[in-house]
């Protein structure tokens, strides 16, 4: 491209879009990228201020910030997702299905880290539904040179920066714990609020005990439940130290293998999470403590979906929610590890 004034301009063809902003009206593109400059134009042009102007030139290795902003939409997206058409560089990919929302930080983090480029993501881990905004991406000049972009390529290696699960576990056992409700002293206030949660992904509760506070009538039942199909069974509240909460114990007795009891989130610190081996598969037990049944956004809403699009998560991931962990109670959370707000 070559810079010249834009009384000079009639005939030539513009390498970006020409944006008006008018605070209140406007913020749209009058001139689109590759419109050839009239001498009706010339008026518009300077009352938006555009007393010179950046007409294509094209030269060889030398890209426009449409075709850049292509490679980094090739490079970024997985299957169920579309993108846009270019728009002053820009360009955003969007979601087909309701998923979780997978992101390779490690390598999103090194294409972003070259500069003159970049690609912004909502955070990964999260659920998403069709249509939702997920990525967009641009470079920062008008023109980049192509090695730059191969470099982009080879950053990001063979495989989509982004990519979307669908949810499959639709059948779920629910049992809630305490004596107190299984002798109709309390109504159950838990059981429907973990309904509501699990209707978010299509979840039905197809099974549903009130065993009190035996450790033994939980084991047998969270078995039961498997044995009849559950693919998921959660177990509220008997989470804490005080003697009669036995849920933790009664998880290990059906000889589940224990990922964690405990999670770096408030709340939710005395979460637990659990796989029983069927042989087949590996069906993931909760322990649900209290908090979940009146907070607005706990433990449970960041291990839930990714635990019903089929992830098997290890101590280890539990681990990264330290960071953005603690909840503040903001009506919009900001927080890396939230993005529910409240």
């Amino acid at each position: 491209m070559k810079l010249i004034k834009t009384e000079d301009a009639v005939g030539h063809v513009l390498c970006h879009d020409m944006t008006q902003i008018i605070p209140g009206v406007i913020k749209d593109a009058v001139f689109r990228k590759g419109h050839v400059v009239t001498a009706e134009d010339i008026p518009v042009l300077l009352s938006m201020g555009k007393e010179n102007l950046y007409v294509w030139e094209k030269k060889e290795g030398i890209l426009h910030e449409d075709e850049a902003a292509e490679i980094l939409r090739d490079i970024c997206m997985g299957d169920h997702m579309q993108a846009g058409e270019p728009k002053e560089g820009k360009i955003e990919i969007r979601s087909e299905m309701d998923g979780l929302f997978k992101v390779d930080t490690k390598r999103l983090n090194a294409v972003n880290a070259l500069g003159e480029m970049m690609i912004a993501s909502r955070h990964g881990n999260f659920p998403v539904k069709a249509g939702d905004k997920l990525a967009a991406t641009r470079i920062i000049p008008l023109v980049i040179e192509q090695e730059k972009m191969e470099a982009a390529k080879e950053a990001a290696g063979e495989k989509p920066l982004f990519s979307l699960l669908p949810f499959t576990r639709k059948k779920a056992g629910l049992i809630v714990t305490g004596s107190e409700v299984k002798k109709g002293l309390v109504e159950d206030s838990f059981g429907p609020v973990v309904k509501k949660k699990l209707a978010e992904y299509g979840v039905s509760v197809l099974w549903q005990a009130y065993p009190g506070d035996d450790g033994e009538t939980i084991s047998d039942t969270i078995a039961d439940f498997i044995g009849q199909g559950a693919e998921l069974v959660l177990c509220t509240g008997g989470m804490s130290v005080d003697p009669d909460d036995k849920t933790p114990g009664a998880i290990r007795r059906t000889k589940a293998r224990i990922v964690s009891y405990g999670a770096p989130v408030l709340p939710g610190a005395m979460f637990l999470l659990a796989y029983y081996e069927t042989g087949k598969e590996q069906i993931p037990v909760m322990g649900l403590p209290g908090c979940v049944m009146y907070a607005g956004r706990t433990i449970f809403d960041l291990v839930l979906p990714r635990v019903l699009a089929g992830e098997i998560l290890e101590k280890e991931d539990l681990s990264t929610y330290g960071e953005g962990g603690l909840c503040l109670g903001c009506r919009v959370c900001t927080f890396p590890n939230c993005g529910f707000g409240k």
